[in-house]
């Protein structure tokens, strides 16, 4: 399966319902992480920050980051709900650790307890994706470390922003539709 095809399945079985998914990026998700965060983001910039030292982020290297905008997945218009399909390669031991972090009472569009769990069963296997690929803050083998980070600061920011709660949704199989299919109908209440 190519790049991207399990996002592009996953809108088109949501399209097929009456969802419309665009492809979306704001701008306070940039390369900056939760530094680049607006003051009314300050709880969550704490949390991320923690996040970020433990895994061993270079915070100055962060902060000369671009501004330059992370691309997620969809947004649904009109709810203003982000929506993004995670596959095998996000549920690693740093997510987990990522997991682990968040504020108990952090606002989720998703089960914490089952992606702590999908963390457990796939890490052996993903923490060896892309293994030795440098990453900007984390160095050389640091793409799950920062892959993770990104992971936590759509999630903790996008409420902290006024949103509606970040939804995932799990595609391990990499197969969108059957990702679409599964949870459809959690994600038609969510965005009701």
């Amino acid at each position: 399966m190519a790049r991207g095809d399990a996002q592009r399945e996953f809108a088109e079985a949501a399209s097929d319902d009456g969802v419309v998914l665009t492809r979306q990026s704001v701008d306070w998700l940039c390369q900056r992480g939760h530094i680049a965060l607006p003051d009314e983001a300050g709880s969550a910039r704490d949390a991320l920050e923690r996040i970020y030292v433990a895994l061993g982020g270079d915070r100055d290297t962060l902060a000369t980051g671009n501004l330059t905008r992370l691309s997620g997945d969809f947004l649904h218009e009109p709810t203003g709900t982000l929506v993004e399909v995670d596959e095998s390669q996000h549920f690693t031991s740093f997510r987990l650790t990522t997991l682990d972090l968040y504020p108990e009472d952090a606002q989720l569009g998703y089960d914490l307890a089952t992606y702590k769990q999908l963390c457990r069963a796939w890490q052996k296997k993903s923490d060896s994706y892309f293994r030795t690929k440098p990453a900007r803050g984390f160095g050389v083998g640091g793409r799950q470390k920062q892959r993770a980070y990104y992971d936590a600061l759509r999630d903790l920011a996008t409420p902290a922003m006024g949103r509606p709660p970040l939804i995932r949704i799990e595609a391990t199989e990499r197969d969108g539709r059957a990702a679409y299919h599964r949870n459809r109908d959690q994600l038609l209440e969510l965005v009701a």
